[in-house]
């Protein structure tokens, strides 16, 4: 049986110079949490997910001879109601491939479940990726979790509420350490709170009508302590849909707590600009990121 179960979560695990197509592995083989019926089929439409009720892992191999070890979770935007999954999930695990990383494209639950399965999904996602280190090819001391909007909230979920009680399902892995060891933060919902709020993300997670202990715990700007991971930020002041306001509000809540944190706010790009080119210094984004990563020691190879 144990045997059957690997199987299925790591058919991706293959010697490494045979795994470069993407593979999945199940974030839940157990049985989801909370599952529901009548949701209807997962919608997959122009590189967007939607209707998402089978959480799953999708497994980008590093595009070089040697990984360093490095392991990034991708939660890709989309409001907590739909995922950007090619644009913020694929596009970053290529170019992230190429850095000698091993990246996965978390798949989470949206709307139709709510708070608090997406941080479920997360959290599990960081506990899976940790317990099977070895047979992924990956270090347990470098798994980092990047998100852009809500995935970027998602992603800081992560950064903070690892110890949550939320997080834990009575499965044997809730022993094993969920917390991040870094945090990449992509235009980020960040506070559930006026004015900053991006309304529509705290909808979708909370509901229409939230209670303030609900508010008050995933307006994560007052949920970072010490324990936080490091973190880069990146965030444009034409941003229109998620104000910069998000990203200025965890990185001072980062900096009172004495956390590691660099913040990189642009002029120019629009909301879910992804890697796209003509942003003028936006654009140059991954270069200001791959800094970070290398400054941090995260691409040193394998000793």
């Amino acid at each position: 049986m144990k045997q059957t179960a690997l199987a299925l979560l790591f058919a991706a695990a293959l010697p490494l110079a045979q795994a470069q197509t993407p593979s999945v592995m199940a974030l839940w083989p157990e049985g989801v949490p909370g599952a529901k019926t009548g949701l209807g089929p997962e919608r997959n439409d122009k590189g967007t997910t939607t209707n998402v009720s089978e959480p799953t892992l999708t497994v980008f191999r590093p595009a070089v001879d040697r990984p360093n070890g490095t392991a990034v979770i991708i939660a890709p935007g989309g409001g907590y109601v739909m995922q950007a999954t090619a644009r913020e999930g694929e596009q970053y695990a290529n170019w992230l491939s190429t850095l000698g990383v091993t990246s996965f494209v978390l798949k989470y639950r949206l709307a139709e479940f709510g708070h608090p399965a997406p941080l479920q999904d997360v959290l599990r996602a960081v506990r899976l990726v940790r317990e099977h280190a070895a047979e992924l090819h990956v270090r347990p001391d470098r798994i980092g979790v990047m998100g852009s909007s809500a995935g970027g909230h998602l992603a800081a979920s992560a950064g903070t509420l690892f110890d949550s009680p939320l997080g834990r399902t009575g499965a044997a892995i809730d022993k094993v350490s969920a917390r991040p060891d870094f945090l990449m933060l992509m235009y980020p919902v960040i506070t559930m709170e006026e004015p900053a709020v991006h309304k529509g993300s705290r909808k979708a997670l909370l509901g229409a009508n939230p209670s303030a202990e609900a508010i008050q715990l995933m307006s994560l700007e007052k949920q970072v302590t010490a324990r936080t991971p490091p973190t880069l930020l990146i965030h444009t002041q034409e941003d229109q849909a998620v104000p910069v306001e998000n990203s200025i509000l965890f990185y001072q809540a980062l900096t009172r707590a004495k956390v590691p944190a660099e913040m990189y706010l642009f002029e120019h790009g629009s909301h879910g600009m992804g890697m796209r080119a003509g942003l003028g210094t936006a654009s140059m984004w991954p270069r200001r990121a791959e800094e970070w990563l290398k400054d941090r020691g995260l691409l040193d190879p394998v000793k």
